[in-house]
């Protein structure tokens, strides 16, 4: 008994041919037994838009086949674009990763279909995966009655403490008590019927280097000590520490891997006024302006620093780590030779200590062995 399994962070696909975007790090996802890569953004041919916020245009739903054809086995889908094209986007979007051979998890009609668990078998080992989102909005969450995705309730208060006007105040989050123990009992009772349990949690501050918020850390703990064996963090778009919690691994945030889009930088002539104030808050917030030499990329230059994160199961129990990769000049995430390869290790390093963790991480062949 023995499998591999791979997962990635976030899947953009709305720019150029995604086939190209995908070719230089298909045979990894290929020859995994498992591989888990995250669904941005709906897939879908409506145009509805139902978001609030900045919403995500529509994906093609074909698309979904050429991230299958890279050899992805699960697409973990709950996030905060999950409901952006409305129901139609969310029942498309499973139906097109199913009709391309890829199981879902995260989403659905309703609250109960958002929480069924994808199920795989490899080598005899019975491999769960859950998808939850963190960060809203309530929007994209699914009800009883409403479709949208599966998600654990995040509070932020603001504790200003020496009450002088407009002086930078303390922030604190931490999980809504009851969402998070709807989260831990999914788990839990995952947990009775699979071998090796993956929780997905769409989470973290965007576009920042290091930063690891509190409900992080809760909301994290708490699926391991519910039973996940590991858990897999993206949404930030830009790589996060790595963190060993008794003995399992939680990947804070895998970043970007196939993310391009033009959805995010404003052209000139366009009337948008959504996209022209988020263009201003990117740089006000997170200090940085995409690289206009990379127009299907506009994020954090740091977030071309990526990985797609290993578990290796066998009788003995899972040994994690990673494969370091770095995102192109064309956009394409690129597992590196050796040689090349360090760079972007000592950068997850680097990241995992100035969020105050402890983990140990050393060569293994191509992977990089967390412990």
């Amino acid at each position: 008994m023995s499998i591999r399994i791979t997962a990635v962070g976030d899947i953009v696909m709305q720019y150029g041919d995604p086939e190209r975007y995908f070719a230089p790090s298909a045979p990894i996802t290929r020859a995994s037994d498992v591989a888990i890569g995250h669904i941005e953004v709906p897939h879908t041919t409506e145009t509805a838009i139902s978001a609030l916020t900045v919403p995500s245009p529509p994906a093609e739903p074909s698309y979904l086949q050429v991230m299958a054809a890279a050899g992805y086995d699960i697409g973990t889908i709950a996030g905060n674009h999950s409901f952006d094209l409305g129901t139609r986007g969310v029942l498309d979007t499973i139906a097109a990763a199913r009709g391309a051979g890829m199981e879902t998890t995260g989403t659905g009609a309703n609250l109960a279909a958002a929480m069924v668990p994808a199920i795989l078998e490899r080598g005899g080992v019975r491999v769960g995966v859950l998808s939850f989102n963190c960060v809203g909005p309530r929007e994209s969450w699914a009800t009883s009655k409403k479709a949208g995705c599966a998600f654990v309730k995040v509070i932020t208060h603001y504790d200003l403490d020496d009450l002088n006007p407009g002086n930078p105040p303390q922030i604190y989050t931490f999980c809504d008590r009851r969402s998070l123990e709807q989260m831990t009992q999914a788990i839990e009772a995952l947990r009775r019927d699979v071998d090796v349990v993956v929780v997905a949690l769409h989470k973290g501050y965007g576009h920042t280097p290091a930063r690891i918020d509190d409900y992080e850390f809760e909301v994290s703990r708490a699926a391991v000590d519910a039973g996940a064996d590991a858990v897999i963090g993206h949404h930030s778009h830009i790589m996060r520490g790595i963190e060993l919690y008794r003995g399992k691994p939680i990947f804070h945030g895998l970043g970007n891997f196939v993310c391009v889009t033009d959805a995010l930088t404003p052209d000139p002539d366009s009337d948008s006024e959504e996209l022209k104030a988020w263009a201003q808050r990117r740089v006000e917030m997170y200090g940085f302006s995409p690289d206009p030499a990379m127009p299907g990329y506009p994020f954090h230059p740091e977030s071309r620093n990526t990985a797609i994160a290993v578990l290796d199961v066998d009788a003995d129990g899972i040994r994690a780590g990673f494969i370091p990769c770095w995102i192109d000049d064309d956009a394409c995430p690129v597992p590196l030779a050796e040689g090349e390869r360090d760079s972007v290790a000592a950068y997850i390093e680097d990241i995992s200590r100035r969020a105050g963790l402890e983990t140990t991480f050393s060569w293994d062949g191509d992977v990089v062995r967390i412990s």
